[in-house]
């Protein structure tokens, strides 16, 4: 049985691919800073059990790999916007924030998994990453888009880095979901477009698909994103 590690596992894509793949059979840990949401998805299953961390702080993540199985699969969900998005609005705070957790958080779980991944031979990564770490989008902000470029680099570099160790990583890059993220959103989002954009459990089937392929195949880059959005 697979172990699956999950940050951000408590809401939104986290939750949702906690939910769908400890259905499947995998055996899952979720993580994140808040206990509550965390406690509230592992009672969905018991193939979910969960540990609290915070990804952009080094010694929370170290303690989190303390005592904790091999993981062959890091799925990198834990990510944050902020409300103010311009660069005339953006403060250093809150670009450094966004850097620590949608950026760096990546980084070191990664660093954390990829050594028994090599000795192994054999691990997959799935970063969920965004559109705006493939394009800069003016409603995503500049200091979410730079953290999410950051990500996207930093998956496809380990990818063609560890490829020959049978190591590999995938950049999922989603456009609008129905998660609390929306919530930091400049302007509230009514109910009717919720409902007409990607919903968790569409990314989750798409992770569970990629989860799924045997070690042979790989796809390092999923786009995905609703089909009233446009992406051109």
């Amino acid at each position: 049985m697979k172990h699956v590690l999950i940050t951000g596992g408590g809401t939104g894509v986290g939750r949702g691919a906690a939910i769908r793949l400890a259905t499947a059979g995998y055996r899952v840990t979720i993580t994140g800073r808040r206990e509550a949401p965390l406690q509230e998805t592992a009672a969905q299953h018991e193939g979910i059990q969960f540990r609290s961390c915070d990804v952009s702080d080094a010694a929370s993540v170290d303690a989190l790999f303390n005592n904790l199985d091999p993981v062959d699969i890091l799925i990198n969900s834990a990510g944050i916007n902020v409300r103010h998005r311009s660069m005339a609005d953006l403060e250093p705070d809150e670009w450094e924030k966004l850097l620590r957790i949608n950026a760096t958080g990546a980084y070191s779980t990664m660093r954390k998994v990829l050594p028994t991944m090599r000795e192994r031979g054999d691990g997959l990564i799935i970063n969920i990453s965004s559109v705006a770490g493939k394009r800069a989008l003016e409603l995503a902000g500049v200091g979410y888009c730079a953290s999410k470029f950051a990500m996207t680099a930093l998956g496809t570099c380990v990818g063609l880095e560890e490829a020959p160790n049978g190591i590999r990583v995938t950049n999922i890059y989603p456009g609008e979901i129905n998660t609390p993220i929306l919530d930091d959103r400049p302007k509230p989002v009514s109910d009717e477009h919720k409902a007409q954009i990607l919903q968790p459990e569409d990314i989750a089937e798409a992770i569970l698909m990629i989860a799924a392929l045997p070690p042979r195949a790989h796809i390092p880059e999923l786009v995905i994103k609703p089909t009233s959005q446009h992406y051109a």
